[in-house]
């Protein structure tokens, strides 16, 4: 019974990180295509 709990809060966790890591990889792309632009823009 505990394994099994464990199992899921452990699933649940590992879902949680992979969003959250995948979140922020797409907001740093998102600053960095923003900052290349603005770079850009002045040049």
């Amino acid at each position: 019974m505990a394994k099994e709990e464990i199992k899921k809060l452990l699933e649940k966790s590992k879902q949680n990180l992979e969003k959250e890591h995948n979140d922020f990889s797409a907001s740093i792309k998102r600053d960095f295509d923003t900052f290349k632009k603005k770079t850009l823009d002045q040049i």
